[in-house]
């Protein structure tokens, strides 16, 4: 199919995986089960509050402010990543070709639900890395906030893969369906939270258009 002027800003709305890599072995790496980084990143989570609690003299108040300040962390970081580095102008094939296989083939084949989440080897590297980051910045600190931010990168994976399998529901947060399918199938150049529309709302991200919403579920984009 066609990118038309439509608004269908995709190749196929169906249910299908292209491969990335000719290296069959490879493009397996690009696809996993949602189930898969959830749980490693809830379980790595689950870990680091552990080992906080009986290596650590934090008190519990401090845990939780530590917490909620590495899922709010995450929130803005997922904004920035999504929108500086996902979406950064690709001024050279190179570039363009980085930026297609980490998320221009999502924006061509949104349903295909073998990747819409991280690859476990992915999420191994990027755990390891934010742990030795936050330590060398948060010292004790940072176990507590780097639970927070992986659960906060849990539940962004899961309401990305949830937008874009399951239907609507009819609450407060239709929103987020709503709100990324204005992403994918009308301007890919706004609403760059998909766990929350916080940022979008504090940098001016969001469409400026009021009937924008009415728009895209008219044309069946949620």
């Amino acid at each position: 199919m066609k990118k038309t002027k439509s608004h269908k800003n995709f190749v196929s709305n169906e249910d299908i995986s292209i491969p990335i890599f000719k290296n069959k072995w490879l493009d397996k790496l690009t696809r996993t089960h949602i189930a898969v980084p959830v749980s490693m990143f809830i379980l790595y989570a689950i870990g680091l509050i552990v080992y906080t609690k009986y290596s650590t003299d934090l008190s519990n108040l401090q845990v939780l402010g530590l917490f909620i300040g590495g899922w709010l962390f995450f929130t803005f970081a997922e904004y920035m990543v999504h929108k500086n580095v996902y979406h950064m102008k690709p001024k050279t094939k190179i570039r363009k070709k980085i930026t297609y296989t980490m998320h221009g083939i999502h924006h061509d084949y949104p349903k295909d639900k073998s990747r819409l989440a991280m690859p476990p080897v992915l999420s191994i590297f990027v755990g390891t890395v934010l742990l030795l980051l936050f330590e060398l910045v948060l010292d004790i600190y940072s176990f507590s906030f780097l639970a927070g931010f992986l659960t906060g990168y849990a539940a962004y994976l899961l309401v990305h893969y949830t937008v874009h399998v399951f239907h609507p529901p009819n609450n407060v947060f239709k929103a987020l369906w709503t709100n990324h399918a204005i992403h994918h199938y009308q301007d890919n150049t706004i609403l760059f939270g998909v766990s929350s529309p916080l940022w979008d709302y504090i940098l001016g991200t969001v469409p400026k258009q009021k009937n924008t919403r009415k728009q895209v579920e008219v044309s069946g984009g949620v």
